[in-house]
Parts: structure tokens; sequence; C-alpha cells
């Protein structure tokens, strides 16, 4: 029986690692697949986060302070949540037009015209905690540094050795059809 060339060789060490890393990583990739769908929907579902509201666009000179804007925000949050402990996470100010967010930890947001104070929505944002989940992050930061790592080394892995063992029984065809 002749000695397997070198292609056949190939592709049979590349099988088992290829089904390996494929069962391995498809958890992670159907959860990535699976959170991304709905982050990509995100500004389009008000249940994953509220749609910016219409506030009166004004100069900049005419805002509240930020620090009023917080106290406003955390004042009708406290009161929307039974004066819950609230902690801000950050803010997001966006001048043309005309409002800033408030967020806040536990993923709460409050939305604030930012020239009058007058509170424009209070929503829940689902999309991040989604986000949290789609990179990881909901575990650990070293976890996400891992995960998304091996998930991209992964993935260009899973495709050079499906190419591979794609095209590779093509050649191992014609290089036996030549003989």
């Amino acid at each position: 029986m002749p000695k397997p060339s070198k292609k056949v060789r190939s592709l049979r060490k590349t099988r088992p690692f290829h089904r390996f890393f494929g069962l391995v990583l498809s958890l992670l990739i159907l959860i990535s697949a699976g959170t991304g769908i709905f982050l990509s929907l995100k500004k389009e579902a008000e249940f994953l986060q509220p749609s910016s509201r219409q506030a009166e666009v004004t100069s900049l000179e005419d805002w509240l302070g930020i620090d009023q804007l917080v106290q406003i925000a955390q004042e009708a949050l406290q009161d929307s949540l039974d004066n819950q402990k609230i902690t801000i996470d950050r803010l997001d100010v966006r001048p043309d037009k005309g409002l800033a967010k408030v967020r806040f930890e536990d993923d709460w947001e409050v939305q604030i015209e930012g020239s009058t104070g007058k509170i424009l929505n209070i929503g829940k944002r689902h999309a991040d905690w989604i986000e949290r989940i789609h990179d990881g992050s909901i575990i650990s930061d070293g976890f996400k540094l891992v995960s998304m790592n091996l998930l991209g080394f992964g993935i260009i892995f899973l495709s050079l050795s499906g190419l591979w063992l794609w095209y590779g029984p093509k050649l191992v065809k014609r290089s036996r059809a030549r003989k």
C-alpha cells in the first residue's frame, strides 16, 4: 500500500483540530452572533435602548450647568425607583439635539432638555447588559480579553482550516488524475 502524500496527511491532521476548535468555539460564536443581532437593532427597538427624544436645540451658553442636570436626573430617577440608591455611570451630552443623557449603573437612563432641565424620558437600557454578554465583560475584563481574542483567532483558524479541508481534496484528486 503506497504511503499517503503530504497533502493527504495534512488533511488527516487538520480534520480533528478543525472539529475540536469548531466545537469549543461554537458556544462563543453563537452567543456573540445572537447578541450581535440584538445590538444591531438597538437604535430601532425602544425596549433595547430608549430613543433620543426631541428637545429644543439652543446654544450651550443657554444650558443649565452639568451639576444641575445631574441633580435633576438623580431626583427624577430616585422618584421613579422609590428612592433606591443610584450611581451615575456617565453623561452623554448632545448639543446638536439639545439634550443630555445621564446614564446610571444598573442600565437606567434619564434624558433631559439641556436648556430647561425638563425630563424628556426615563428608561432602562437593555442593550447595555446585552453588550456585556456579547463581549464577555459580564464575567470580567480578563475573561473579555481572553474570550474575544480566542474567538478572533479561532475564527481565523477555522476559516483557514475549513478552506484547506475544502480545497485540499480537490488538489489530491487532481494530482491522482495526473498519474
